[in-house]
């Protein structure tokens, strides 16, 4: 994938698939007192959409995008997911809403003594109802879509990082969400594999139009990828905008410092454009 922004294919009218309306959530300290993580948060992901949450170490994005699928439960506000509000769910519907929300983590969360074949289909048999050849054929159609069909038999520590992290993906995809959660999916990749992993995204986005909601303190990963983003700040959503507009609706410093960062990609690929032209002249 080049230095320039991702083209992606939602429509502006696309209606929300996710909508985050007033959350609070706070963690308890050792003296007693409480730490507040999320402050009235809301915010709302369109279908087909690719949604940055940016900020600062402690900031609060971890814990905000954890309440999208209530690995972390609110205190206060809803989480609404494809019309349904989780929140008010039975164990057993919450259940059944959360096999159409994938995560993926920075750390990968792989099962170390099982193959990478045997990864993708946990899942799948974790659920039940799935009979065993359905689940060969879908666990060998998402290493395909993730480029790692020879892997299928090795182990993860026989993995690279970048390797790691395209199981955990397409362990996430099997069986077949609407929405991918991904918790600074690259912070423990090198650039080069950090590039070859937001391209195996954009496609995932593309060609399967799943909707990805993504964590991280990467500008570069937010100017790639994304076309959404919110700052958080302190717990608070500072701001929203289209990234595109970083430049003109951006307020924050970290939208100043998008702005920038998309000018140099720019100059980057004039020059790039200029030198082609005069090798070719």
């Amino acid at each position: 994938m080049s230095s320039s922004t991702v083209q992606h294919l939602t429509p502006a009218e696309a209606p929300p698939l996710i909508r985050l309306e007033n959350l609070d959530k706070s963690f308890a300290l050792p003296d007693g007192r409480r730490f507040d993580a999320v402050k009235n948060a809301s915010l709302q992901v369109r279908e087909g959409d690719i949604f940055g949450l940016i900020g600062k170490s402690g900031a609060g994005k971890s814990t905000l995008l954890r309440l999208i699928n209530l690995l972390e439960r609110p205190e206060a506000g809803r989480v609404i997911v494809a019309g349904r509000e989780l929140s008010a769910l039975s164990k057993r519907e919450l259940r059944a809403a959360r096999q159409q929300i994938g995560m993926i983590f920075q750390q990968f969360n792989l099962l170390q003594n099982a193959t990478v074949a045997e990864n993708v289909a946990f899942p799948l048999r974790l659920h039940g109802g799935i009979g065993r050849a359905a689940i060969e054929a879908r666990v060998a159609e998402c290493l395909a879509l993730v480029g790692l069909a020879d892997k299928a038999g090795s182990y993860p520590a026989q993995l690279s990082g970048g390797q790691k992290q395209r199981v955990a993906i397409a362990r996430a995809l099997a069986p077949r969400p609407a929405v991918l959660l991904c918790d600074e999916p690259t912070s423990a990749l090198d650039a080069e594999t950090t590039r070859e992993l937001l391209a195996t995204l954009a496609d995932i986005n593309r060609s399967l139009g799943v909707t990805l909601v993504i964590v991280t303190h990467e500008l570069a990963v937010v100017q790639q990828l994304c076309r959404h983003v919110a700052v958080i700040e302190d717990g608070r959503i500072a701001e929203q905008f289209a990234v595109a507009e970083a430049a003109t609706k951006g307020r924050s410093a970290l939208a100043r410092e998008l702005a920038a960062l998309q000018r140099l990609a720019q100059l980057q690929q004039q020059a790039e454009r200029e030198q082609q032209e005069a090798l070719h002249a």
